[in-house]
């Protein structure tokens, strides 16, 4: 009776100890019963991993073309990354053809990386438990992969929210935008390839899989999952129904009239800032530049061409006028992502002023100082092949009227294929 006594009387204590110390871990990440989702598992893991291959991917070699455009190793002026050494390896002399290329890369770029959002948010959502995972390091492998993981997630997570803010024209971020998506997009590419090499055979395996398995093996799975309210197909529709949805709301941008007015997540979407020729999208106004009028006016500003052994022509917009004048159908396109259609613009050919100051057969790279007061390219250098290019110009007109101030009266370069901020 005694030993029965002492067994009922710790036998109550026991199993609420047991109870309660279970139900403390299942409130912690740690406890692999705290993740009940039924959806998380080896086949949606790799249906959207697969996704985000193709599509990061394409995202970092139209940011690399990005860069390159840009001819950051042409002069100190246009590189914004200066350290960068041996991961500028790639780049080239940015080419004229074909006149929309820059508005073709910079398009899909921001258009794709915003379509992937939510793409990436339920690649995590999905692999989330695996953080938390306990112990942290099981071998030096395991301890090697929980880091490329943690570089995965956190570059994933900071390229595309600067890039997104850089979209929005929101710097809330220390520092220049260049400079940290750069940086920031080799870290996140390096830690996805080796994330890629060692999971994709694996994804692949269970792509082939013809049916969405009824019960897997995996530690994604939820060891007391929750009762379903959407299969895992029906989560894929959700997460593309959310891709689309952003698609159309930003693709627009790239447009002009009513499809630029879709791009409702866009800062150019929306109609038009001002009607008449000039009536196309631009970043900043005149004044917001700090361009005074008077500076501008006829008798005050000249345009001065410094070339071969120090020769100086300081030529006023009517002399200008005077010259030799052409015309370029050609759009602008900006980081951001978004761009115009063909604009029809007129003036003298760069390769025309050059010849003025004794380069008459070879035009040389050319270094451009605007009336800008400040910002990281008031100042811009372009390559010979350029300065070359018939529809390269110093346009005084566009659609047949006079530049606005907006646009860079009284005359501004504009060259295809190239960054609308150059």
């Amino acid at each position: 009776m005694r030993r029965r006594q002492s067994f009922v009387m710790v036998r109550g204590p026991v199993h609420g100890v047991v109870r309660a110390y279970r139900r403390g871990m299942a409130r912690s990440p740690f406890a692999p019963s705290f993740w009940r989702s039924p959806l998380r598992g080896p086949w949606l893991t790799s249906v959207l991993g697969i996704v985000l291959l193709g599509g990061i991917t394409l995202l970092f070699v139209t940011g690399l073309l990005s860069y390159a455009a840009y001819n950051p190793d042409l002069a100190p002026v246009n590189d914004k990354t200066p350290d960068k050494g041996i991961l500028g390896f790639y780049l080239f002399s940015w080419p004229t053809d074909p006149h929309w290329l820059y508005r073709l890369d910079q398009g899909v770029h921001v258009t794709l990386g915003i379509t992937l959002i939510p793409v990436l948010l339920a690649k995590l959502w999905s692999v989330v438990p695996k953080l938390f995972t306990l112990p942290p390091a099981r071998s030096l492998a395991h301890a090697l992969e929980r880091i490329s993981l943690l570089l995965l997630v956190g570059g994933a997570l900071f390229e595309f929210v600067t890039g997104v803010l850089n979209v929005q024209l929101d710097y809330l971020f220390p520092g220049s935008f260049y400079p940290l998506h750069f940086y920031g997009a080799w870290v996140f590419f390096t830690a996805f390839v080796a994330h890629a090499v060692l999971k994709t055979p694996l994804a692949l395996r269970n792509l082939r899989r013809l049916r969405e398995p009824r019960e897997e093996q995996s530690e994604l799975v939820s060891p007391d999952p929750a009762e379903p309210t959407v299969s895992r197909r029906g989560a894929l529709w959700f997460v593309g129904g959310g891709s689309l949805l952003l698609f159309l709301t930003t693709a627009g941008q790239n447009f002009d009239g009513v499809l630029r007015r879709t791009a409702l997540l866009a800062p150019h979407g929306g109609a038009e800032p001002a009607s008449g020729p000039g009536g196309f999208q631009i970043n900043k106004t005149a004044a917001y530049a700090g361009i005074d009028p008077a500076e501008t006016g006829e008798e005050a500003w000249r345009l001065v061409v410094t070339g071969r052994d120090g020769r100086t022509v300081r030529i006023g917009r009517a002399e200008l006028l005077r010259l030799p004048l052409h015309s370029s159908a050609l759009p602008i396109a900006c980081v951001e992502g978004w761009s115009t259609s063909d604009q029809w613009w007129r003036g003298v050919r760069l390769r025309d002023l050059a010849a003025l100051v004794g380069y008459e057969d070879d035009p040389p790279d050319l270094f451009v100082e605007s009336l800008q007061r400040h910002g990281a390219f008031r100042r811009a250098a372009l390559r010979a092949n350029q300065v070359a290019d018939p529809r390269s110009l110093l346009a005084l007109f566009v659609n047949g009227e006079d530049l606005t101030p907006d646009h860079g009266h009284p005359a501004r370069i504009i060259v295809p294929a190239a960054p609308g901020v150059l």
